[in-house]
C-alpha cells in the first residue's frame, strides 16, 4: 500500500505544525526519512514531532553526533546520516536497533542511505520554493505509515 500528498509550507510555525501532527500520532516502530537539502525545514519538523510527542528539551540537529535521544510520551531517536559515508557506515552505527526500538525514528538524510530502511515507513523530501515556503511530498509505504499520513493530512 502506497499512499502520496503534497503539501505547501508557507512558514516556519507551519512545518513545524506538520511536525507536531506527526508526533501526536506517532507510534511505537514508526519509521520517518527526511529528505532535503540544507534549511529545507527537516530539523524544523522534527522540533515539531518532539512537541507533539510531549518531549520537554530542546531538540537540535545531531549532525556532529549522529544519533540524539529525547524522551517523551515515546522515545524519539532523531537521526542524521549528513556526515556518512555510504551505506556501511550507516550499518556498522547500529542502525538497526534504533529502527527495531519501542520508539519512533526520524532520520534526516535519509537518502544517503534508502536501502537501509524498512519497506513500512513515511518518506518526506522537503524543496525550497522561496525564502518562507517550502513544498512537502509525503509517501507513505505500508499500513501503518499510510494511517499515519492519513491523520497529518
Amino acid at each position: 500500500m502506497k499512499l502520496i500528498k503534497e503539501i505547501v509550507s508557507n512558514s516556519y510555525e507551519e512545518t513545524k505544525n506538520l511536525g507536531w501532527l506527526l508526533g501526536r500520532n506517532a507510534a511505537p516502530g514508526d519509521v520517518v526519512l527526511l529528505i532535503g537539502e540544507l534549511g529545507a525545514g527537516k530539523t524544523t519538523f522534527t522540533q515539531g514531532v518532539a512537541e507533539g510527542m510531549e518531549v520537554n528539551e530542546p531538540v537540535r540537529s545531531p549532525t556532529f553526533v549522529l544519533v540524539l535521544q529525547y524522551q517523551g510520551r515515546l522515545l524519539l531517536n532523531h537521526i542524521d546520516l549528513y556526515r556518512v559515508g555510504g551505506l556501511a557506515e550507516v550499518l556498522d552505527m547500529g542502525l538497526d536497533e534504533y529502527l527495531l526500538s519501542d520508539g519512533i525514528s526520524i532520520i534526516e538524510w535519509a537518502n544517503r542511505a534508502s536501502d537501509a530502511f524498512p519497506g513500512s515507513r513515511l518518506e518526506i523530501t522537503f524543496e525550497h520554493v522561496d525564502e518562507n515556503k517550502r513544498m512537502l511530498n509525503f509517501r507513505g509505504h505500508g499500513v501503518r505509515h499510510c494511517d499515519l499520513l492519513r491523520a497529518i493530512i
